[in-house]
């Protein structure tokens, strides 16, 4: 079980790294572990499926940098393999006057990201691309689209077996040592020799980091984001993507509409902490994971600063009628009765030991693993751009007659 590189992480960006390794450098010897017995269990088959333009990251950012990049990359790849999607669009509405500074700095950033069909809307402009929408101001993003991640991450599962590389289900990581030819790595099953290991394992990532980096100064603190759906009856009410302002001091986006690429309609989500880091329901708990994060000085800082955030959360988390009254700062008309449950998801929040949420996607390396340590949403989005700077870190290791650039 020898191999040049090893893939932890079965998920969108692990499954874009090996497509980008093996498109860069055929002759590798590569082999992605995923410990489920499928690829795209968790953040990638659970989320809802945008295609993000890049309009709210700051310029130069890795977020921006790879958003952008990774944005023409998925589509030209979708093109090429059939793989369907829709650039909907999507508009962000500003629903009172204190928001329009807020509204004015992502208009500015998307600019400054070269988005330059980004428009400013007047709130009559609003109503004729989203009729149903209640708000005083907006930016229509042209850009936005919806499309199935889970297809996406399938096609370039395949396409790296048509290239010879491996992929192996039900293989859980339990140690990295290191080994005569670079590392060794434990599974519940067996021990594979590799020159380098590239972590992208999620909501795993900070396990799989400090198997090598002990003191690691940050955790993965999980987010649980819970969704309606709009009855099928109510489904007029939306035409594209309805998204708010979001509160800049916290990285998510707030509850939103969007269209979906198999149809329907999400209504969603909220943002709570999760008392497990797989914990796609309200009654989910591990205690490991629970008293992981608890133990976490950077997370309790977290507690202390966004308590009052988090108990609103929580509350439209329990309560229906809560969450309606979210949802109607942009659709009045919007009815707790039009809503029926929907799917969750959880992120993979990186937290520093001072209490930081880490805002950009967070990539590090030492002598025998390259680690992707934070990488939410756009990853998703991003994933070739990702795998594309991942796999050149990883290239600059092995045989310099290897390409710069694809």
């Amino acid at each position: 079980m020898q191999y040049d590189i090893l893939i932890i992480g079965g998920g969108i960006v692990g499954l874009a790294t090996a497509l980008r390794l093996k498109q860069q450098s055929p002759g590798l010897k590569i082999v992605l572990l995923e410990k489920e017995n499928s690829l795209a269990r968790h953040q990638t088959g659970n989320n809802s499926g945008v295609i993000h333009s890049g309009i709210y990251y700051k310029p130069g950012s890795l977020k921006a940098t790879n958003c952008i990049r990774g944005y023409h990359d998925l589509l030209r790849f979708c093109d090429q393999n059939g793989v369907p999607y829709d650039l909907c669009g999507k508009v962000i509405v500003a629903t009172s006057t204190a928001e329009l500074p807020a509204l004015e700095n992502i208009y500015t950033r998307g600019i400054g990201n070269g988005l330059d069909k980004i428009r400013k809307i007047s709130q009559g402009e609003l109503r004729e691309y989203e009729p149903h929408v209640a708000g005083i101001s907006g930016i229509h993003v042209p850009y936005t689209g919806i499309i199935d991640y889970t297809e996406v991450s399938l096609t370039y599962a395949r396409l790296i077996q048509e290239a010879d590389g491996e992929i192996r289900l039900g293989e859980r990581v339990l140690g990295i040592r290191p080994g005569s030819k670079g590392a060794e790595v434990v599974t519940g099953h067996q021990t594979f020799t590799t020159q380098l290991v590239i972590n992208c394992a999620g909501l795993f990532s900070d396990r799989i980091a400090a198997l090598t980096q002990p003191g690691l100064d940050i955790r993965i603190i999980p987010f649980r984001g819970e969704y309606y759906e709009l009855k099928p009856e109510k489904e007029y009410l939306v035409k594209g993507l309805i998204y708010p302002v979001p509160d800049p001091n916290f990285p998510f986006l707030g509850v939103h509409f969007t269209r979906m690429i198999k149809g329907g309609v999400e209504a969603g989500p909220n943002a709570v902490f999760a008392f497990k880091r797989e914990g796609y329901q309200k009654t989910d708990f591990d205690w490991t994971d629970f008293s992981d994060s608890l133990a976490w000085p950077g997370f309790r800082k977290v507690a202390l600063r966004y308590w009052s955030t988090g108990l609103g959360e929580y509350y439209r988390s329990f309560s229906k009628a809560a969450f309606t009254k979210a949802l109607q700062k942009l659709i009045p008309e919007v009815r707790e009765e039009d809503l029926k449950p929907g799917s969750a998801g959880v992120r993979a929040q990186a937290c520093d030991r001072t209490g930081g949420l880490v805002d950009d996607f967070l990539i590090f390396e030492d002598q025998h693993i390259i680690n992707v340590c934070n990488a939410p949403s756009p990853a998703a989005t991003s994933s070739l751009s990702i795998g594309r700077t991942v796999s050149e870190m990883a290239l600059k290791r092995f045989a310099s007659d290897v390409p710069a650039a694809f």
